[in-house]
């Protein structure tokens, strides 16, 4: 339900049937795996093997799974949301889910491409409030669409906890 300030008039918005919006959900799917695309910026001189590292960083793979199941389900939450009035009526949501997303994809360039931890570090923070922020209006809109950002925002919680230690062991 979306109240129209304007009025006195109430909108009950049904979302858009689920056959009609196949494409946007593979468009939202593109645009949250395209964050991992900074990844070409990045080089793979050696740097973070040579870092020192604290005993529960865990192997990459670890990395590249966790990745690739909170990509679909950012996809998802934010293709849920959109069924529920698209940019018209979820602006404020979808945007705060597209400035998150810009921060999560300025991080791997920051941290593995330009080497500058200590300032991955304070993007990472700034990206963990973000994310909580779009987490709680996701939640507003439809609670499925907040859950399925809560494994993100624990990922992200560990992400900044390691990023921030491997800055500090390596200062």
């Amino acid at each position: 339900m979306i109240y129209n300030s304007r009025s006195t008039t109430t909108l009950y918005l049904m979302p858009k049937p689920v056959a009609s919006s196949v494409r946007p959900l593979v468009a939202w799917l593109v645009f949250c795996f395209a964050a991992a695309g900074t990844a070409v910026l990045v080089s793979t001189d050696g740097w973070y093997a040579a870092l020192q590292k604290p005993p529960w960083n865990p192997p990459a793979w670890v990395f590249a799974l966790a990745w690739t199941l909170l990509y679909a389900t950012m996809a998802v939450a934010a293709w849920l949301v959109w069924r529920r009035g698209g940019w018209h009526f979820q602006r404020t949501a979808l945007g705060m889910f597209v400035f998150q997303w810009l921060l999560n994809a300025l991080w791997t360039p920051l941290f593995f491409g330009f080497h500058l931890a200590g300032a991955a570090a304070a993007e990472i923070v700034l990206l963990w409030v973000a994310l909580a922020v779009t987490v709680i209006l996701f939640w507003r809109v439809r609670k499925e669409a907040g859950v399925l950002l809560l494994p993100y925002l624990a990922w992200v919680t560990f992400a900044a906890a390691l990023n921030i230690e491997i800055w500090r062991l390596n200062r």
